[in-house]
């Protein structure tokens, strides 16, 4: 009998390791301020790709004068944000693929920041003209009512250039020796 209690103790504690372990990393978020902005930042990442406002609307602080800018241009507002940019792109672009990567973030009471790499894949619809641009973004955050709410954002992006071939061997070995 006592050998079967201890079995049934085992039993409940690993029930309830397996419980906590599937109980997903994003139920944890609100608590930790550096995966909420993360989160926020996935977030605007999908509602880009898919031509979605509705992220925007969610995660980002309504207000006037509010500016975001991109590569030398920018919205004013969060209605022009997403009345002119996001929801349209979703029709100008196919295959739309936007990374956000080697995400960080940076906390000083209400007002935070992260900064991302930025990956911009896609195919114009009006000519089949091929984009593919790398850089990074910035996203200023302020809390309010214990909520992060983006405030501005920047990016700025390149296109990414073909490598060069590398050079045959014999080219290399001649151009070592020159005099």
């Amino acid at each position: 009998m006592i050998y079967l209690s201890k079995i049934e103790n085992i039993a409940k504690r690993w029930t309830l390791l397996w419980a906590l372990a599937l109980i997903s990393p994003a139920a944890f978020a609100e608590n930790d301020p550096d995966e909420s902005i993360v989160a926020i930042v996935n977030a605007i990442e999908l509602g880009w790709e898919n031509g979605d406002g509705a992220p925007f609307r969610e995660h980002f602080l309504n207000f006037e004068g509010a500016r975001y800018i991109e590569s030398g241009g920018q919205n004013e507002g969060l209605d022009d944000l997403v009345g002119h940019h996001v929801e349209p792109e979703g029709d100008a672009l196919q295959d739309f693929d936007l990374t956000f990567s080697n995400i960080e973030t940076h906390i000083e009471g209400e007002f935070a920041w992260a900064v991302a790499d930025v990956e911009v894949i896609a195919t114009l619809t009006s000519d089949g003209r091929r984009i593919h641009n790398r850089g990074f973004e910035t996203f200023l955050f302020r809390s309010i009512d214990g909520a992060w709410k983006v405030v501005h954002t920047h990016s700025s992006s390149r296109p990414v250039k073909p490598k060069a071939e590398e050079p045959k061997a014999e080219e290399h070995k001649a151009e070592e020796h020159k005099h």
